[in-house]
């Protein structure tokens, strides 16, 4: 059974256009690495109750579920409140987020007050996840694993979970690049698709001054159907009269003509 994933990310920030959110971009990348399809991801904003039902839903849909900020110091950081009453769990000051912290504060001329325990709360029957940038811990209850949002404290807390993760066969994936118009070469991308039903193809137009075409991206767990529609991608566009190349995922630049 394939594992998969699901990503929310809480901000009012992001949805403002203030913060531009980089974390399901890495994410995504880390978790097909080790084959965790990454199904839906959500952007939300400081709501209690839409992140109480996000968190319900994707929950219950999926293996994993990776929630982004919310959780530190300041008043409108709700995220722990808000996970709190999605799982019918009390809050606790944990003892061992606490001691974290005070060793990060101690000998620095930053009070570690009130607000800043406010980092060391979380919901009962909560596991602790390490933070090796900034002590202050995330945590995992059943299947969410609750991160902060600053990019670089996140990808430290995800780097202490990533081997608990289950995953599977990572998909393979290929580009054909072509300076055909996507609406020329539709029709021929549902037949392949039909033919070779393990295969997804994405079909990615560009443009760029003076030229235009289709970038045709096919992903498959099986290298040799990956390999046999690639090469009916571009048989299909020069049958069309166009150009085409096959591109290899670690040579990818999909917008080569």
């Amino acid at each position: 059974m394939v594992s998969t994933a699901g990503i929310i990310i809480i901000g009012d920030e992001i949805l403002s256009g203030r913060t531009k959110d980089t974390n399901i971009n890495w994410i995504a990348t880390e978790l097909n690495n080790i084959g965790v399809r990454l199904i839906e991801a959500r952007i939300i904003s400081d709501d209690s109750e839409t992140i109480i039902e996000t968190v319900k839903t994707f929950t219950k849909k999926f293996t994993y579920v990776f929630s982004c900020g919310g959780i530190g110091p300041t008043h409108d950081d709700i995220t722990t409140d808000s996970v709190a009453s999605a799982f019918n769990q009390k809050l606790v000051k944990d003892p061992e987020a606490m001691r974290r912290l005070k060793i990060h504060y101690e000998g620095t001329n930053i009070e570690f007050n009130e607000a800043r325990q406010k980092m060391a709360i979380i919901p009962t029957n909560s596991i602790l996840i390490d933070n090796p940038v900034s002590a202050a811990p995330g945590y995992k209850i059943e299947n969410l694993f609750v991160f902060a949002g600053v990019p670089k404290i996140m990808q430290g807390m995800f780097s202490t979970i990533l081997y608990d993760l289950v995953g599977g066969i990572k998909l393979k994936s290929k580009t054909v690049s072509s300076n055909v118009g996507e609406g020329l070469i539709a029709k021929d991308l549902e037949q392949i698709e039909k033919k070779f039903k393990t295969v997804k193809i994405g079909s990615y137009p560009y443009f760029k001054p003076g030229n235009f075409g289709t970038s045709i991206v096919l992903r498959s767990e099986y290298e040799s159907l990956l390999n046999q529609a690639s090469q009916a991608v571009l048989s299909a566009i020069i049958k069309l009269g166009g150009i085409g190349k096959i591109v290899e995922e670690n040579e990818l630049d999909e917008r080569s003509f």
